[in-house]
């Protein structure tokens, strides 16, 4: 897939740098294999999800903006929408015509060249453990042949820990033709990665 020259949004990076200081103090961030994400290039970051600051604490991280889907209702106010739109979210509805159209706004981030934040487990997760992963990121993966980067967010206590994992390549996730079947089988692969990450970073 040909991808295009990314342009820099200035006000994303201006917002990062205003919050970066006052997030790393507030929850003791300590970020782990931002090494392993590329200076460039499309690749998907498949994370856990159970606060909403997560899509920050992912973003704050990296040198790179990180485009995430946000749920619609945030976009009924006039001036939050256009604040959430300058940061590069997307308003996704849960029926499927809009399901489809966020595939397709996903795609051309994707084809952009960009990076591009999705919560494996679809949903937050109340407590502490791990919810079933969706195949949304895995069909998106296969259809736009890109890798995905593992990534799990672990809390303790006030401390929040970021883990990056290695690109998992399209064969990396069990991938030969596409379909359902093996939709669930990258999904899994995609996830137990995560639950690694997690049973390190709380094993240190």
């Amino acid at each position: 897939m040909k991808q295009k020259k990314q342009k820099k949004n200035h006000f994303y990076f201006f917002c990062r740098a205003v919050i970066t200081p006052i997030f790393k103090i507030k929850y003791r961030l300590r970020y782990k294999g931002i090494e392993n994400v590329p200076a460039d290039g499309a690749y998907i970051l498949a994370s856990n999800h159970r606060e909403a600051i997560d899509p920050v604490l992912i973003g704050i991280g990296l040198r790179r903006q990180v485009f995430f889907m946000a749920k619609a209702e945030l976009f009924k106010n006039k001036l939050v929408a256009k604040v959430l739109a300058k940061l590069g979210a997307f308003p996704v509805e849960r029926d499927s015509t809009a399901a489809r159209d966020a595939i397709r706004h996903f795609e051309q981030v994707i084809d952009d060249g960009n990076l591009m934040g999705i919560f494996i487990e679809g949903t937050r997760s109340k407590t502490d453990d791990f919810l079933p992963p969706k195949n949304g990121v895995s069909l998106i993966a296969w259809d736009t042949k890109t890798p995905v980067i593992p990534v799990c967010i672990t809390k303790t206590g006030r401390k929040r820990i970021v883990h990056f994992g290695e690109p998992l390549s399209l064969q990396d996730m069990g991938f030969e033709k596409g379909g359902a079947r093996e939709f669930r089988t990258a999904s899994r692969s995609i996830m137990e990665h995560i639950k690694a990450f997690r049973e390190q970073d709380l094993n240190e």
